[in-house]
């Protein structure tokens, strides 16, 4: 049987520290300050801390313990109600990159999975003015 992601990495317990950092990060990194303020206005970042935690675990072929508590593992919905510009996603990808290397994960799986965060960061920008994708929907070439 193949191994999840999850167990290539280390488990609930390296998730949780990957997690814990990531937002000791975002609180403390200058590009994680507008990712903090969005949090601060909404349910606060224990709150996130754990729904992180809830869905990468799920996201990473471990126990859906995001979809157990809300039926769904949608992130496009998770995150339709908050406007993400390029540059939040920039920056939040550069806070878990940052995440990565402190916790002392590296490697082929961790790669690949940089490659698919990546992905699906982009995927979430929905900030028309941003200059993401969002920006370039619906306009005609002339």
């Amino acid at each position: 049987m193949k191994q999840s992601v999850l167990d290539q990495i280390g488990g609930e317990t390296i998730l949780r520290k990957l997690v814990d950092e990531f937002y000791d990060l975002i609180e403390t990194m200058p590009e994680g300050a507008q990712i903090k303020k969005m949090h601060d206005r909404g349910h606060g970042l224990e709150h996130v801390r754990l729904e992180q935690f809830n869905f990468l675990s799920g996201f990473l072929g471990g126990r859906r313990y995001y979809e157990e508590k809300f039926g769904h593992m949608n992130v496009k919905l998770m995150h339709e109600h908050v406007p993400i510009s390029m540059e939040e996603a920039e920056n939040w990808l550069t806070c878990m990159n940052t995440a990565f290397a402190n916790v002392g994960l590296a490697g082929p799986e961790v790669e690949k999975l940089r490659s698919v965060l990546r992905r699906v960061a982009l995927l979430l920008v929905n900030d028309p003015g941003s200059g993401g994708f969002a920006s370039n929907q619906g306009s005609s070439s002339t």
